[in-house]
């Protein structure tokens, strides 16, 4: 989902967020810290105190979830719950000798916030907690998390155990990627299957953003008397993808809502339809003298509302290609600037092959047209 940004338009963030604290304090955000991010940009838009560490809580989860998911993508193993899987805390309530699908662990740590669900997480995919918070600290280097350690796999206190928002807003966009994490994070509730004893248990999501904001696609609660209420959320309107997080909020609910009206109100998507266009290329001694070609979706750009207008959209096909052609080779390219600076871009593929024509008078003939 994330996309360079041109330098143009990082120019004109720079300058944007020079006015950043007279806008937030017209917002009234009740967190220590918080951050406003823009998935498609890889921009945040407002922020406070956003690179400090804080405690995370049970947002924690964010990274367990996925860890889980991504081991769940080959097979979806069983596990049996047991007496080293015990946590204090927010529950799913298993008992040792209850078996579940990993998957349906993630389901209950995403709604039930269950740190239960994260200590048998870690325990199945890792050796032991240790083994598996280096796991964490691993994939969270790796998504550009610069300034943050995880100690636990529930979020519970730990004085190693920090993160910060401008972070876990990176952590959450790159979840949102992950097909399997997006279609839990958006429901209000759900069933887990256990397989012993057989039964179905439905757990409510805690995350009430999902029922205040029309718009919320997803998220995290998280609370410990030493965190404060901490929370990470997603939205999405018009194409624009959204992801707040507050942490020590005491209002939260009101904060999520008041950053993402004010990101709405003032970016848009560019729109493209690229995918629902014809396109064709000449072919220079091919067994047919041209070749349709089709672009994938292109990726979303999201620009503040002035600039909208000012993109423009260029197809680059050359003025023939040579047989033979390779049905998805790269022969074109649809491209969108912003001030002489490409903001998105998507390539034009062959839809079929074209095998060369082994009669040389028809390339001939071909150039003879052309000058």
């Amino acid at each position: 989902m994330k996309r360079a940004m041109s330098l143009a338009l990082i120019f004109a963030l720079i300058i944007l967020n020079m006015n950043v604290t007279a806008c937030a304090e017209e917002l009234s955000i009740s967190a220590q810290a918080y951050v406003l991010y823009c998935v498609e940009n890889d921009t945040v838009i407002l922020q406070k105190n956003g690179s400090d560490r804080m405690k995370p809580a049970s947002t924690t989860k964010i990274m367990t979830t996925l860890l889980a998911l991504e081991a769940c993508e080959k097979n979806d193993p069983i596990v049996e719950f047991t007496d080293s899987m015990i946590a204090e805390g927010s529950s799913m309530y298993l008992k040792v000798g209850d078996s579940l699908h990993l998957s349906d662990l993630a389901t209950g740590m995403m709604m039930a916030s269950g740190n239960d669900a994260a200590n048998a997480t870690a325990l199945t995919v890792s050796k032991s907690i240790e083994d598996f918070s280096a796991l964490m600290n691993k994939k969270a280097k790796e998504i550009g998390m610069e300034n943050t350690n995880f100690v636990t796999a529930s979020g519970l206190d730990d004085d190693n155990h920090y993160s910060t928002a401008v972070d876990m807003a990176k952590l959450m966009s790159v979840a949102l990627e992950n097909e399997r994490f997006c279609e839990i994070t958006k429901n209000t509730s759900m069933a887990v299957e256990f397989l012993n004893p057989r039964k179905q248990v439905t757990y409510n999501n805690h995350n009430r953003l999902l029922s205040l904001y029309e718009y919320c696609i997803g998220g995290k609660t998280g609370y410990t008397k030493s965190a404060g209420r901490c929370l990470v959320s997603a939205a999405q309107k018009d194409g624009v993808t959204l992801v707040c997080v507050t942490f020590n909020a005491p209002s939260d609910w009101n904060d999520h809502i008041s950053l993402y009206n004010y990101g709405f109100e003032r970016y848009s998507a560019v729109k493209t339809d690229d995918k629902n266009k014809q396109y064709n290329c000449n072919v220079v001694g091919g067994e047919k003298d041209e070749v349709a070609l089709y672009c994938e979706e292109t990726p979303s750009a999201v620009l503040l509302n002035e600039d909208v207008d000012k993109v423009s959209r260029t197809v680059y096909i050359p003025q023939f290609v040579y047989a033979p052609v390779k049905a998805g080779q790269c022969v074109g390219m649809v491209t969108y600037e912003l001030d002489n600076e490409v903001i998105t871009q998507t390539p034009l593929y062959a839809c079929v092959e074209i095998l060369r024509q082994q009669d040389d008078s028809k390339i001939k003939g071909f150039f003879r047209k052309l000058f």
